[in-house]
């Protein structure tokens, strides 16, 4: 079956082929609209320059769908032999050996993806370019996972540990998943490890469980949580990834994890999968995380500031 004449790109210096531009990836049912895999594209060229600066130098896993949501789904990390020798690579430790990510570097990159039928883009919280390398953090994530699909429980919650950062003086800042839950991401110096990192995130997550035990839980196994909110810290660790700003989600709707303003979180019509692939281009002009410091704080005052609210 065809799905149309490969379709050129420039992007910069580069060219890229997108091969079947016409294949559906996100099927129309249900009242959800059809995209195809030249929407997807379009869609990531667009929102390159406000997606990018989120990417560069941070190793990538991605989800891909061949033949669309319909078919099979590949989580690749390794880089193929035949992509093009000018995508930028990062080979980083792992047990026993070694794996060699992409690094999503520039728009052609992002194209060249988007024609491999990637439909999310996971990144490392740490970059390979950096003071640091791969095993030093710049960012922190909390996962707010409900019980349900009920966003009014995660809006609550993350009003909860938005005050908790506050006392620790530490910024964070909003973004829908595409799915059903929050991340809310901290900036970090880049100067702790991964285990530093984590186990502060647990703390904090444990402090404020404390505070609201009946409504919150760091419990893992799902049985355990009842109809209680996750916060789940466990994406901060080595080689884990959390859902880069503006990738699109695997869901019927091409729903996309979107930055949003704490004002916006408030408004009771924001949901996880408010944005799409339609419109998430007119929410990443607005800068969202405009207010948010490049370069994050040090964990040490806020280490402090815990242990007294905690004693």
């Amino acid at each position: 079956m065809s799905h149309g004449a490969a379709r050129t790109v420039r992007a910069g210096r580069r060219t890229v082929e997108i091969q079947r531009p016409g294949k559906v990836l996100f099927p129309g049912r249900d009242g959800a609209p059809e995209y195809t895999k030249g929407d997807l594209a379009d869609y990531y060229r667009s929102v390159a320059p406000y997606l990018l600066p989120h990417l560069r130098g941070r190793p990538l896993m991605l989800e891909r769908y061949p033949d669309g949501l319909d078919g099979e789904r590949f989580m690749q990390k390794n880089v193929p032999g035949h992509y093009p020798e000018w995508i930028t690579r990062a080979e980083v430790a792992k047990e026993g050996g070694t794996v060699t990510h992409v690094v999503c570097d520039d728009t052609a990159t992002l194209l060249y993806l988007a024609g491999q039928a990637c439909v999310t883009l996971h990144r490392w919280l740490a970059r390979t370019d950096r003071a640091g390398g791969p095993d030093h953090p710049d960012r922190l994530v909390f996962d707010l996972d409900p019980p349900g699909d009920d966003f009014a429980a995660v809006r609550e919650a993350a009003g909860w540990l938005r005050e908790l950062l506050t006392e620790l003086d530490l910024p964070a800042a909003p973004m829908t998943t595409g799915s059903r839950g929050l991340h809310l991401v901290v900036p970090l110096d880049g100067r702790h490890d991964f285990d530093d990192v984590r186990a502060f995130a647990r703390q904090v997550a444990e402090c404020a469980v404390a505070r609201h035990p009946d409504r919150l839980t760091t419990a893992a196994r799902r049985a355990d949580r009842g109809d209680r909110l996750y916060l789940d810290v466990q994406r901060n660790a080595y080689a884990q990834t959390a859902v880069a700003p503006y990738s699109v989600r695997a869901r019927p709707g091409a729903p996309v994890a979107v930055p949003l303003t704490w004002e916006q979180l408030d408004d009771p019509g924001t949901s996880a999968r408010r944005w799409t692939l339609a419109d998430a281009l007119e929410q990443a002009r607005t800068d969202p995380w405009a207010g948010l410091p490049g370069r994050g704080r040090g964990l040490g005052p806020a280490r402090r500031r815990l242990a007294d609210i905690r004693s």
